[in-house]
């Protein structure tokens, strides 16, 4: 599984794969040692194990199943968000309907099994994307929504605005919104470096999708397409600079 020439300059990745079943954690394994990105390739059969390798060793990115015994893929990305410099987390499981909490652990990648090396190979491209400095915020998100209990996948380059609900956040696209269950203070910290700017204490709106910014009588709005939002005066001058800017590049 070589990688593309344009990810031959990329850094050497450090990997751990965390999976309970021994065949699948060492095809996984496998598959990650052919591809010319990784550097080297450590497992783990537990969450407890992983951690206890993560306590001396420094990994890039850990690979793991979600429904491990004991502890789980989720809880262990969780405890892995408290470190001072977290690896990306890529999850790879049978089930679908974790896609969402993997979203809210700002996971790097969701993969299914059986695994595929064309797609194993994409979720290596994405570690590196994102752990690149100059690519941080550039690659055009994935994003798994919940809708009458069936998962739905919409591009952060659709969502055109964010509304805070309470601990939810509801994405706007044109042709319609989804709720997520995400802080709106999180969704922002995660997609400052991809265009979205806080224009209220409850608004996040993508920059692309600014069409236009009024200001009458001492009221700011901004338009996107026919919809038109307000701008507190705390973030009115920090959006007329960050639409300057975008103007300029």
């Amino acid at each position: 599984m070589a990688a593309n020439e344009d990810d031959q300059s990329a850094a050497s990745l450090s990997v751990l794969v965390v999976d309970d079943e021994a065949p699948a954690r060492e095809e996984l394994a496998y598959l990650l040692s052919r591809d010319d990105r990784v550097r080297q390739v450590r497992d783990a059969a537990s969450g407890q194990q992983a951690l206890e390798m993560l306590a001396n060793d420094t990994f890039d990115v850990v690979f793991c199943d979600i429904k491990m015994p004991g502890l789980s893929g989720l809880r262990l990305a969780r405890v892995l968000a408290q470190f001072a410099e977290p690896p990306q987390v890529v999850f790879v499981t049978a089930y679908d309907d974790h896609a969402v909490d993997a979203f809210d652990l700002a996971a790097t990648d969701y993969v299914m099994k059986p695994v595929r090396a064309d797609r194993l190979a994409e979720a290596v491209r994405r570690v590196v994307t994102f752990g690149s400095p100059t690519a941080a915020g550039t690659e055009d998100e994935t994003i798994p929504v919940e809708l009458a209990g069936v998962v739905r996948f919409v591009k952060r380059s659709q969502v055109r605005y964010v509304e805070a609900q309470g601990d939810y956040a509801r994405l706007w696209t044109a042709s319609g919104s989804h709720l997520m269950r995400i802080p709106l203070t999180s969704l922002e910290q995660r997609w400052a470096g991809a265009g979205f700017a806080r224009i209220h204490r409850s608004t996040l709106v993508a920059l692309d999708h600014v069409e236009e910014i009024r200001m009458i009588d001492g009221r700011t709005t901004v338009q996107l397409g026919d919809v038109e939002l307000v701008v507190s005066r705390r973030h009115v001058r920090e959006l007329r600079d960050r639409l300057a800017d975008r103007g300029r590049r």
